[in-house]
């Protein structure tokens, strides 16, 4: 028989957390292949002169109010003009963008970007760090991509985050950014999408190819969510139905990152060692990836003038296997951006 102690339980729920939040942050199949556990490094800021137009540059780390009485954690850096504001994947923290993989020789996303505009990062309600609970007080699951929207932008007036802004989003954060854009267009200067969830992905699938991917896309937290009750889960429907319903995005630059690593092997292998979800067939990895190319081709047309990168060597996580390359795409947005301010 085997007995639980206290530590045996706080390292099984720790565990269940860290892997529910590495099974969100894949978005696209929701299925742990990448684990990326290198802790966050500093950036060196020498070679990156602060813009002359700053907003006050004073580095803020905490809670703030956005009704019904939730706090919600927001963490910025830097200084200049427009800001950039980070929209993580499913049950991804703020932290997401400050961490690298195993091998990757340059610095986190978030540090190279806060020594040269403002930057700023937040949990949603049920987003682990690492392995513990969100610095978000909770709030009722399953939400919505426009719940999502209605706080980030309470949050960001709550703490005086305002004014021109860069919207970076990774995976099922896309929906939000996307969403977010369509309707606070004053606030929204410019979008990075970075292997984003789109409602395109449904349109590229039957109706019985999306049951199977909506079941991957929730992924399997049943342990964590008997030990985190609060975990997010997002009803993945009506947050598709709210985007189709969203007004049209405004004309601003937009680049798409999409990652061009390969579903249908992996998926393959997957099945054949029984690590797939029931009723997944062996070859959906081949679904997905010809439902992910139309998806990312879509978000890509949604303005007239975007770029497309599809060359990336890498998998779901692109911002944190190629690091460089989706900062080379967040400060070509923001010196466009400056550029035409002047």
């Amino acid at each position: 028989m085997v007995v639980s102690t206290p530590s045996s339980n706080r390292r099984r729920r720790a565990r269940a957390i860290s892997a529910a939040a590495r099974a969100g942050t894949l978005g696209i199949v929701a299925l742990t292949l990448i684990a990326c556990t290198a802790s966050p490094r500093a950036a060196d800021g020498s070679e990156s002169p602060m813009p002359e137009e700053s907003p006050a540059a004073e580095e803020v780390a905490g809670l703030f109010e956005v009704g019904d009485g939730r706090r919600m954690y927001l963490e910025c850096r830097g200084s200049g003009s427009p800001r950039v504001v980070f929209i993580s994947g499913q049950r991804g923290s703020a932290e997401d963008w400050s961490i690298v993989a195993d091998g990757v020789g340059v610095d986190p996303v978030f540090e190279q970007v806060s020594v040269q505009t403002r930057a700023c990062a937040f949990d949603r309600p049920g987003t682990p760090v690492g392995e513990s609970f969100s610095r978000s007080d909770p709030a009722p699951m399953p939400t919505t991509t426009g719940a999502m929207v209605d706080d980030l932008h309470a949050l960001l007036e709550a703490s005086g985050e305002t004014g021109p802004t860069v919207i970076v989003a990774h995976s099922v954060g896309g929906l939000a950014g996307r969403l977010y854009s369509g309707q606070h267009p004053d606030d929204v200067a410019g979008i990075v999408f970075v292997d984003a969830t789109s409602i395109g992905l449904q349109d590229a699938e039957t109706p019985e190819q999306w049951e199977i991917q909506r079941e991957l896309l929730a992924g399997d937290i049943t342990e964590s969510l008997s030990l985190y009750p609060d975990i997010e889960r997002l009803d993945l429907d009506a947050s598709f139905d709210q985007v189709r319903a969203a007004p049209p995005l405004q004309q601003m630059p937009l680049v798409v990152i999409s990652a061009d690593q390969p579903w249908g092997p992996i998926v393959e292998r997957m099945h054949a060692a029984g690590e797939l979800l029931p009723g997944v067939p062996a070859d959906f990895g081949y679904v997905l990836d010809g439902a992910a190319a139309q998806s990312q081709a879509a978000l890509a047309a949604l303005l007239p003038g975007s770029r497309h990168i599809t060359k990336t060597d890498s998998g779901h996580n692109v911002h944190q296997e190629q690091p460089q390359l989706v900062v080379d795409a967040i400060m070509s947005v923001v010196d466009e951006l400056r550029a035409d301010s002047q």
